[in-house]
């Protein structure tokens, strides 16, 4: 047979090979391969004329996948999260009584044999059979929902930036130097000025004017700014990108609406009756925070006030918990729940070394959301704020960053499982701990030495 024709062999008449020494554990067990178009599903052997079928990803088509299922008495089934095809067909076999398990595409990526659409699906039917995947981690479904509108005002505030750079740009075409007197063009003062040239005022007198009585720089200096070359095709782009700022603006409030009435659907842990919320240092909304209150809600919802922490606003308690969710048994320990926030060193050993021990690489969003609140711990007065400084002069900014996220991530675990406001120890508190260590270690040594570590009374 010449090696074309060998490629051209059927998908039936492949083999994989039977893992006969291990136990079967899910009897009962499918394997989907998913694509954009069609789906290839796997059931155990004799259930049905064919073990392997393809379906189209049609909603019809998945509601036929799953009568067959039910039809051939699968009772679990195990799929690869393959960019976002997976979710439609998840949602209705969940919703059907099946048990889904998205696993990962590392686990499953090693196929014996050559590699095509039907040996995944069955490769993945007898991972599955013995037991030898696990489920990724998915939250409750009033969680994914919460989660689906956070992600989605996460990017409507990421095109709202992108519109403030092209108008910064605008700007600095006409070399209008506002960013220069201003630091937020949009500010008060900022957004007045940018609408009054837009509008066709010229005289930088007239735009100054407009000045905000918290400005630290003069109505003088702000109209020597506003002194620029207004071409019209500047000031063109510069409509457009303020018409597309107030657009996004009008969907992240909107988006802001829907997520409230989310909010409203959860079962709230505490009775703000019996425990009110402790009133917080910031009464108004700042920056991209949203109108209604939702310190409360995220109270209500998770039974502690995590804004307690330093560093931690509603903001970033918000994308943890829309990721995670408020019940923690999803992870047995804490080390656990590090470890799937890849927060934690991942050791690769070799012959007992450790020839790496460097974080994983994570798209995880919650970990970026904690990475990013320890940035304002640098200057604070708090036990992290110390711990941080310590770790940043001992590792470097970025293991700093990682250590101090990774504290954070044991803090929220241990007060959402435990239900315990979070109270801070004091600003060296961590270091005083770390000397107590240093102590220990020298009294172990001296001790194996055959010295006693005695302190100096003076």
């Amino acid at each position: 047979m010449s090696r074309k024709r060998s490629r051209k062999r059927k998908a039936d008449e492949l083999e994989v090979p039977k893992l006969e020494a291990l136990e079967q554990i899910n009897l009962n067990a499918a394997g989907l391969d998913i694509g954009d178009d069609d789906i290839y599903v796997a059931v155990p052997e004799g259930r049905d004329e064919v073990s392997v079928r393809v379906f189209h990803t049609f909603t019809r088509d998945l509601y036929a996948l799953a009568d067959w299922l039910e039809a051939c008495g699968v009772e679990t089934v195990a799929m690869e999260s393959t960019g976002v095809y997976w979710i439609p067909t998840y949602e209705i076999l969940e919703e059907r009584g099946f048990e889904v398990y998205l696993v990962n595409a590392r686990d499953v990526k090693n196929v014996p044999e050559r590699k095509t659409d039907i040996l995944d699906c069955q490769w993945i039917q007898q991972l599955h059979t013995y037991g030898l995947l696990r489920p990724s981690f998915r939250p409750p479904e009033e969680i994914c929902a919460l989660r689906a509108l956070v992600r989605h005002r996460d990017s409507l505030i990421r095109s709202c930036g992108a519109e403030i750079q092209r108008m910064q740009k605008a700007l600095q075409q006409m070399n209008v130097k506002l960013t220069n007197v201003i630091s937020d063009i949009t500010g008060v003062t900022g957004m007045n000025i940018i609408r009054d040239i837009v509008g066709g005022e010229r005289d930088p007198h007239d735009l100054a004017k407009h000045r905000d009585f918290r400005c630290k720089k003069s109505e003088e200096e702000i109209a020597k700014s506003l002194e620029g070359n207004y071409k019209p095709e500047h000031i063109f782009a510069l409509k457009q990108a303020l018409e597309a700022y107030d657009f996004y603006r009008g969907q992240i409030k909107a988006c802001d609406v829907e997520i409230e009435k989310q909010y409203k659907t959860f079962e709230p842990k505490v009775d703000v009756t019996e425990h009110p919320l402790e009133p917080g240092k910031q009464t108004n909304p700042r920056g991209n925070e949203p109108d209604f209150d939702l310190r409360l809600h995220l109270y209500q919802m998770g039974g502690v006030d995590l804004t307690r922490i330093p560093g931690i606003n509603v903001l970033t308690v918000q994308k943890v918990l829309s990721e995670t969710g408020v019940d923690m048994s999803a992870w047995p320990t804490v080390k656990h729940f590090a470890s799937w926030l890849s927060l934690c060193p991942h050791n690769d050993k070799t012959g007992g070394k450790v020839i790496r021990s460097k974080t994983k690489k994570t798209q995880n969003r919650a970990a970026a959301a904690l990475r990013m609140s320890v940035q304002s711990l640098f200057h604070s007065k708090s036990a992290l704020g110390g711990y941080y400084r310590s770790m940043r002069a001992k590792l470097g900014k970025p293991e700093a960053v990682t250590a101090t996220a990774h504290k954070l991530a044991r803090i929220i675990y241990a007060m959402l499982k435990n239900q315990t406001e979070y109270r801070d120890p004091a600003e060296g508190y961590y270091e005083g701990q770390a000397g107590q260590r240093a102590i220990n270690n020298l009294k172990r040594k001296a001790k194996k030495m055959g010295f006693e570590l005695v302190p100096n009374q003076a």
